[in-house]
């Protein structure tokens, strides 16, 4: 009788499980994280971007194949059937967890139609590859982009002594700094803090240089080095309005604008790569 017992317990945990889940279902998303072998593909361990490269390859060659098979060009076919094939295949080899994952009798077929010039059978299994590449893609292709491809912020220094995080704090206080003491008519602490301001954007912008290796400048730039006059000629002479408008300028061009591309990204990566223990999760 104690099989029994066990069993029941066993129900109950999953009924209760599955019950908590349903109560808080408005406030849970569930997320699948792809596997760690996927990680030798990616930047850093990786410096050539193997996966994203495969990708491409495989998108390139869907398209040819359908191309040539709807022109019944059975010449051409046969090269892009091959290839694709191979590196399709090559997902389960670089990544062994996904090997299950691969439509191998699609491929089959694919191969068999295009021997036999069969272009209808062609374009089904070619609709059926298309289906298992978008179902791998609608659980991880969101995520993994979010973890191996923005931007890693969390090792970078200003300087020996000052951590990238604490450099960015420092400028959104300088920031609010000007705002607190132009709206309060302390013209010189705002100048002040205006001027702390326009050296930590110009450290900020070697910083940025280090990834943004082809442009010249790309931060500052001269909409806010123009933005940046602009707001420190209305803090000596101009209205409050003016004033505003300046800053708000700013702040847009000199933070949101990198925030949206930059910071989103590198915060919801970092959300699924931290380990969350228990305590963390019995909180939530």
């Amino acid at each position: 009788m104690r099989w029994l017992y066990f069993l029941f317990l066993q129900i109950l945990l999953v009924a209760l499980t599955g019950a908590v889940f349903y109560i808080h279902k408005e406030h849970v998303v569930v997320i699948k994280k792809p596997p760690a072998s996927l990680a030798q593909w990616y930047r850093p361990e990786n410096k050539r971007q193997v996966w994203l490269h495969n990708m491409f390859k495989l998108r390139r060659e869907m398209q040819a194949v359908r191309f040539y098979s709807d022109n019944g060009d059975a010449k051409h076919l046969g090269k892009w059937v091959a290839r694709l094939s191979e590196h399709y295949l090559k997902i389960g080899k670089m990544v062994p967890e996904w090997s299950n994952k691969l439509d191998r009798d699609a491929i089959a077929n694919l191969i068999k139609s295009s021997e036999n010039n069969r272009y209808q059978e062609i374009s089904r299994a070619l609709d059926d590859l298309a289906e298992s590449c978008n179902s791998c893609h609608a659980d991880y292709r969101a995520v993994t982009a979010l973890i191996y491809r923005a931007a890693d912020f969390s090792s970078l220094e200003i300087e020996p002594s000052l951590l990238f995080d604490s450099h960015m704090e420092q400028l959104a206080k300088q920031v609010n700094q000007i705002k607190i003491a132009s709206e309060d008519g302390m013209k010189d602490i705002a100048l002040s803090s205006l001027d702390e301001l326009k050296k930590g954007i110009n450290v900020l912008g070697n910083i940025c240089s280090d990834c943004h290796q082809k442009e010249k400048r790309i931060y500052p730039d001269d909409k806010i080095d123009k933005t940046v006059e602009s707001l420190e000629e209305s803090l000596k002479t101009g209205t409050p309005k003016q004033q505003g408008q300046d800053l708000g300028r700013l702040a847009v061009l000199a933070c949101a604008r990198c925030h949206g591309t930059h910071r989103i990204a590198f915060d919801a990566g970092k959300l699924l790569s931290d380990r969350q223990g228990w305590l963390e999760l019995m909180k939530h």
